[in-house]
């Protein structure tokens, strides 16, 4: 079974590797999503992520059991959901493979599938102002939704 699933709490990577290692496996990727500060003004000072909780679960566990599936390894898929702060991890995806290179494919393929397909939303908060961002769009959030 993947380990796949959303989360308010900060992401334990260890927790997640060793999740995913075994002994069949030579190559372990991990990829870490964190949030950047940016170097322009106004400054980045957190995200906030919101989930369709239900549906977003259910793509992790399909994306990380395809994974699994076509690359025959073993996958975990973890976000975050709720304010991340500056230099947090939002998201992690660990994959175990016999190879490297299998390994480092499908981690690229699992990271990619779950920023198209996964029905999460992030607003970007500012000292002064938030903005949603939908499919590469900014949207201004009113004061009241920051």
């Amino acid at each position: 079974m993947p380990i796949a699933f959303l989360q308010e709490a900060p992401i334990n990577t260890a927790a997640l590797l060793c999740a995913v290692t075994s002994e069949q496996y030579g190559a372990v990727v991990l990829f870490e999503g964190r949030v950047r500060r940016e170097d322009h003004e106004p400054h980045l000072i957190a995200l906030c992520y919101n989930a369709y909780a239900q549906l977003a679960s259910r793509e992790l566990e399909r994306i990380a059991l395809e994974v699994q599936s076509r690359w025959k390894s073993k996958c975990g898929l973890v976000h975050r959901t709720g304010r991340v702060g500056i230099s947090e991890i939002s998201v992690a995806v660990a994959v175990a493979c016999p190879h490297r290179a299998e390994a480092f494919e499908a981690c690229k393929w699992a990271m990619d599938t779950l920023k198209a397909t996964v029905p999460i939303w992030k607003q970007e908060i500012y000292e002064d102002s938030a903005v949603w961002i939908e499919g590469g769009k900014r949207f201004e959030a009113s004061r009241r939704d920051q």
